[in-house]
């Protein structure tokens, strides 16, 4: 995992500002879950979208495949956390960028 990542948080299409915690506990988060899954080695570049329960996670440039049990386990551990943010209410659509700098 590169140490220099910067994390975009969209939640309904409004940008989310996160505090340095908050943002640096999406990224491990978001890059540690994702960094398991096969053909998502050495991660520069993560974006991942959540929309009605369907997740579309592209990484490098390329767009992983995702069986039934990691879309749900990304759904539930990225929605839960999400959730729980200062302003974010209910959640219909999520982007998550994460960029190494």
């Amino acid at each position: 995992m590169e140490k220099n990542l910067k994390t975009e948080l969209e939640v309904n299409s409004v940008s989310v500002e996160l505090n340095p915690f908050a943002e640096q506990f999406l990224t491990r988060t978001v890059v540690g879950a994702v960094s398991s899954l096969k053909g998502a080695e050495n991660i520069r570049d993560l974006e991942l979208y959540l929309e009605q329960g369907d997740v579309k996670l592209v990484v490098n440039g390329n767009e992983l495949p995702l069986t039934p049990f990691p879309k749900e386990i990304l759904t539930s551990t990225i929605t839960g956390l999400v959730s729980s943010l200062k302003g974010v209410g209910k959640i219909d659509s999520l982007k998550i960028s994460v960029k190494a700098h």
